[in-house]
């Protein structure tokens, strides 16, 4: 079949979605109050199902008030059982897949399980949906007369009782449907290959020869492939190995630090769209040229709640459906899903930017800011403050980290900074100024803390050798897909680590 009639078949069916959505986007609460009793009902007869009496459950009240909210820990003993084989406990279809997941830290790793009814109603029918706005949004796309390259974080799959655990790329990719196969390179064989840097030369050899249209993947780890592609054609450009590349699909990170670099290697007509991921599921896409709001989907199995971040830490925090919540507050998100998770912290905090249709920004993690001298400084406010002050000074920033310097004795605080340049600022100092200053602008409990130096004195910013955050990464065997740096931490733990590594010839 020509290519361009694959296109238009291919895009005919993809748009078809747009109907489906537009009914959760007239009757939102009706179709998450239909949604929550469906996975109630479907699990009224497993473990968790018979302890809260998931039957006798009829408003969404008695819900809340019934079943406790959860972080993994509290739920860690319910996996470590299903993981060993035992049903029936969360959920009541077979768990087979868990998606290892440790996040930005070497902390003890996380197993989320992944169904099969998340797999098709969630994680690719998210996929799916995402190539659909952006086809309905551009009807001159010509996606599928090319292919698509995704870039996962890979390794391969362990089995373990009869169950199965690796990154949840590998188990999408182990699951993928065969048109998506088809129509992506590279091929699942060099995808899923363990060792990260063979992987990277096996990636370039092979996408290089593709007629390339779109991008996907993590954008920190993905600007690290470009970058090779660049380096090893000896172009400028991407423009001149992939002259069709139309859109890039990104998630995982956020995109605000890495924005102006795609810029400058991408075709100046790459578009980008972003979608809102996580093991435990995928939540919200760009429904939008050019726009940084994502659509929140709601009918992909997932039931969401929301805590404001004010209240988070209380002993008893207020729970919200989504029809409570309101335009501008920080949320921190609660999820019950078709994995079996029930009233689940997945650790991500939002904004809301409009309730018809309900879109979102996503604004961090309920672990990701800086709150040891009252500055409540977030990570929202310190990536929006590097684009403001990087742009104005000509700088790229390709990584950073911050942690406290804690009081001691008579000695102020104050916040130290470890970033990596592409290349170094002539003047640190200007740079500091300026930082400072556009985080007192738009942060106003980090602007009184630094008020006459009450609190907190001028930050420390250290400069970073070359590929200090990636040689970090790599001492730690955290190279590519999910993994992630520390952006803010309220200790010292990483950034001593990095400050010591710094120090070091790689």
């Amino acid at each position: 079949m020509p290519l361009p009639l694959v296109n238009s078949i291919t895009s005919w069916f993809l748009k078809k979605r747009i109907h489906k959505i537009e009914l959760f986007l007239k009757y939102p609460t009706e179709v998450q109050q239909e949604l929550l009793f469906s996975l109630l009902y479907k699990s009224r007869n497993t473990e968790l199902g018979k302890l809260y009496d998931f039957k006798s459950i009829t408003t969404y009240r008695e819900f809340a008030n019934r079943v406790p909210v959860v972080n993994y820990e509290a739920f860690e003993h319910l996996v470590s059982r299903s993981r060993r084989g035992e049903k029936n406990i969360f959920w009541p279809n077979d768990i087979k897949w868990f998606a290892k997941s440790s996040g930005t830290t070497n902390a003890k790793s996380k197993f989320i399980p992944v169904s099969t009814d998340s797999l098709t109603d969630c994680h690719y029918a998210a996929s799916k949906d995402l190539l659909c706005m952006y086809l309905n949004n551009n009807p001159e796309a010509e996606l599928f007369t090319g292919k698509g390259l995704r870039l996962g974080g890979s390794k391969e799959l362990y089995e373990e009782n009869g169950t199965y655990f690796g990154d949840l790329s590998a188990i999408l990719i182990d699951n993928m449907p065969f048109w998506a196969e088809k129509s992506s390179t590279p091929s699942n064989e060099i995808s899923l290959m363990a060792d990260w840097e063979t992987k990277m030369g096996a990636i370039v050899k092979e996408t290089t020869q593709e007629n390339v249209t779109s991008l996907a993947g993590v954008p920190s780890w993905m600007l690290v492939l470009l970058n090779e592609v660049l380096q090893t054609k000896g172009v400028t450009s991407l423009e001149e190995v992939w002259p069709n590349l139309e859109v890039y699909f990104h998630g995982g990170v956020s995109f605000t630090p890495y924005k102006d670099q795609y810029k400058k290697i991408l075709p100046n007509s790459c578009q980008f769209y972003e979608i809102y991921n996580a093991s435990e599921g995928f939540f919200a896409i760009q429904d939008r040229n050019n726009s940084d709001e994502l659509l929140l989907m709601l009918d992909y199995g997932i039931f969401y709640e929301f805590i404001e971040m004010n209240e988070y830490h209380s002993e008893n925090p207020k729970v919200l459906p989504l029809s409570e919540v309101e335009i501008g507050k920080n949320y921190a998100v609660i999820i019950t899903t078709n994995a079996g998770l029930w009233r689940y912290k997945i650790g991500d905090t939002v904004r809301f930017t409009s309730l018809n249709p309900y879109r979102i920004k996503i604004s961090g993690r309920t672990r990701h800011f800086i709150n040891v001298f009252g500055e409540e400084l977030m990570i929202e406010n310190v990536e929006e403050a590097l684009r403001e002050v990087s742009s104005k000074m000509n700088l790229e920033i390709v990584d950073f980290s911050v942690a406290p310097i804690f009081m001691e004795g008579t000695s102020k605080g104050t916040h130290e900074w470890i970033i990596e340049f592409k290349e170094n600022p002539s003047n640190v100092d200007e740079f500091t100024l300026k930082l400072d200053m556009t985080l007192q602008e738009l942060n106003s409990d980090y602007e009184a803390k630094r008020l006459n130096n009450i609190t907190l004195k001028m930050p420390k910013v250290v400069l970073s050798r070359k590929h200090l955050f990636y040689d970090w990464l790599k001492q730690k065997d955290k190279l590519g897909g999910q993994h992630k740096i520390p952006r803010l931490s309220n200790s010292r733990n990483y950034i001593d680590e990095l400050l010591e590594l710094n120090e070091l010839v790689c």
